[in-house]
């Protein structure tokens, strides 16, 4: 079974600990994970080295979902997280490995994201066009300075 993979590269002008932290709290996740059109629901989110996730990626138009979970595999504070992905729907077999990278440079974070296992059933461009959509929305999230009122 031939699967897909996928890599994606951002500067984003916030720091590293709150790009990270964009990563480790679940309310953030279901805001900037799905991409345009998708809404999130988190199911379970234990942020820790083996520690297992569970969500849903809700298509907005059609209330059609496809669930998943996985497990955390890597965890470096401000650097570095790993973690699986599995799909419940059994048309979409195996298993995903996503890895992202950041990195302190002098304008904010470096992200590196590098997806592989993707299931064959998913057109690589469409994933690509999906994590696109999905860093646009952690940007928009992560940039902003707001002040405590």
């Amino acid at each position: 079974m031939a699967t897909n993979s996928v890599e994606l590269h951002r500067v984003i002008k916030a720091s590293p600990e709150k790009v990270f932290k964009a990563f480790a709290d679940p309310i953030a996740n279901a805001a900037w994970l799905p991409p345009y059109g998708f809404v999130c629901t988190v199911q379970q989110m234990d942020f820790k080295v083996g520690g297992k996730f569970k969500m849903t990626f809700i298509n907005f138009g059609t209330g059609n979902g496809h669930s998943f979970g996985g497990e955390y595999l890597e965890i470096k504070t401000n650097e570095l997280v790993k973690y699986t992905d599995r799909f419940d729907d059994p048309n979409l077999p195996g298993e995903i490995t996503t890895t992202v990278r950041l990195r302190k440079v002098m304008c904010g974070t470096e992200l590196k994201v590098k997806q592989e296992g993707i299931p064959e059933a998913i057109p690589a461009e469409m994933c690509y066009l999906g994590w696109q959509e999905s860093l646009e929305k952690l940007v928009k999230l992560v940039e902003p300075e707001i002040p405590d009122a």
